[in-house]
């Protein structure tokens, strides 16, 4: 997938969710005020973010379509990482300002009316609209390969197990005619949502050390190794790292081929090494082939950075 193409994806899913949210975030906080539910209305805020996290992802998008330049030379796409991260704090903040909120009332003792029903009916709404929005997201961030999209789609997928705890607090409260019991459902929202925002952290920080999930890992790598198999005169593949820049794969790994080869022999071996590595992997940015006469050994012998084929499954 070309790097505009993908742009143009992530834009499009950018105002799906910006118009979408939108709409939840207002049908939300005006039933809230109106029906007295400190949840819902918490929950209506916690859908502003998005809308603000949408908005993020369109600037972002515009960003991640620039060429490369002499200043970026690996492109753009490092940026959709970089707001990733931030969409982790605006999340963190909602939720640790709602749970502040909800232990205040909790611990002062405030006398909470019961909520009218109106708050179940647009919490019912609000279920039904970001499962929609969640699963477009998820749809869209798998076919581009979108960090930022799929941060998102698991952002907007807890944000349905709120709702859902927003809804059971409504109900007992409603059941058992006490409101405090909006305030504590409002509280156990602010905590999934803090929750969801560490998760979201975790994985864009991995990706900014050029690190991963261990097992997504480990297969691409053997993917890699298996290509430099497949090509006759291609051997040993070592020093290999593999790093993700926002949905694309930068690769670069040391093949040895037989050292009585002509540079333009050797360098016909490295181009049927990335001709395989790409029929294996998706998505990739660029694959960099450094070729080593065989049985050279001083360059692998202390070799500080990359994997081979013995060290692959360790975790070093």
């Amino acid at each position: 997938m070309a790097v505009r193409e993908r742009a143009s994806m992530l834009r499009r899913a950018s105002l799906v969710a910006l118009f979408g949210n939108l709409t939840l975030a207002v049908a939300k906080v005006i039933v809230g005020l109106a029906a007295g539910s400190l949840a819902v209305v918490g929950d209506g805020i916690d859908t502003s973010v998005d809308v603000l996290i949408a908005a993020m992802q369109l600037f972002i998008a515009g960003i991640t379509a620039r060429p490369a330049d002499a200043g970026h030379p690996w492109g753009h796409g490092r940026a959709e990482t970089v707001g990733t991260a931030g969409l982790s704090f605006l999340i963190f903040f909602t939720g640790f300002q709602l749970i502040l909120r909800s232990v205040a009332d909790l611990l002062g003792g405030v006398e909470r009316e019961v909520p009218e029903a109106a708050a179940i009916v647009v919490t019912l709404v609000s279920i039904a609209g970001k499962l929609l929005l969640a699963i477009n997201q998820y749809r869209m961030g798998k076919k581009s390969g979108s960090a930022l999209l799929s941060a998102n789609a698991k952002n907007m997928a807890a944000d349905v197990a709120i709702s859902v705890g927003v809804l059971a607090g409504l109900m007992f409260s409603r059941l058992f005619n006490i409101g405090s019991i909006d305030s504590a459902a409002a509280m156990l929202v602010g905590l999934l949502v803090i929750r969801a925002a560490l998760g979201i952290f975790i994985e864009a920080n991995a990706e900014l050390m050029d690190g991963g999930n261990l097992t997504d890992m480990k297969e691409q790598y053997r993917a890699v190794f298996e290509a430099v198999h497949s090509v006759p005169g291609a051997g040993n593949p070592h020093r290999t790292r593999i790093r993700r820049i926002a949905g694309f794969l930068d690769i670069d790994i040391d093949v040895e081929v037989d050292g009585s080869l002509s540079v333009r022999d050797a360098h016909v071996i490295a181009t049927q090494v990335e001709d395989a590595i790409r029929r294996r992997l998706e998505n990739v940015f660029d694959i960099m082939v450094h070729i080593e006469p065989a049985g050279d050994s001083s360059s692998v012998e202390n070799e500080a950075y990359g994997l081979s084929e013995k060290t692959v499954d360790g975790q070093r």
